[in-house]
């Protein structure tokens, strides 16, 4: 289980940390997806910074595995706030589909690592 999840770390971090980037960085595909949805630009900074740390931790968490599991759980959790936009808007199932499958991602991760969550700084 270790090799598969740190495949799925490896994925989760690259495909977090380009979005958070996006978000932070003020890319345009991005901004205009927030205005679509309604949402506040200062959301979309917090939701980038949010992703880019989730992604962090993920990254470090192939060598701390604590840190896997709590950054697959802030992404996961974010995922799901993501999904709830996307089908409170109507999006298209392709416009859906990744973050479902993020959210999938993060969640095997979590579960994964879920044991090594006890190990997390200052849990101990």
């Amino acid at each position: 289980m270790t090799i598969v999840s740190i495949v799925l770390q490896i994925l989760l971090g690259l495909m977090f940390l380009m979005a958070g980037v996006g978000k932070i960085a003020g890319s345009k595909m991005h901004i205009e997806g927030f205005k679509k949805w309604g949402l506040p630009q200062w959301f979309r900074v917090v939701t980038g910074i949010i992703e880019f740390v989730g992604a962090a931790a993920v990254i470090i968490g192939i060598w701390e595995p604590s840190w896997a599991a709590a950054g697959a759980l802030v992404l996961g959790i974010t995922s799901i706030g993501g999904i709830l936009i996307h089908l409170k808007e109507k999006d298209s199932f392709k416009d859906t589909f990744m973050i479902v499958l993020l959210a999938i991602f993060s969640f095997i991760v979590f579960f994964i690592r879920l044991s090594d969550l006890a190990d997390f700084p200052g849990f101990n």
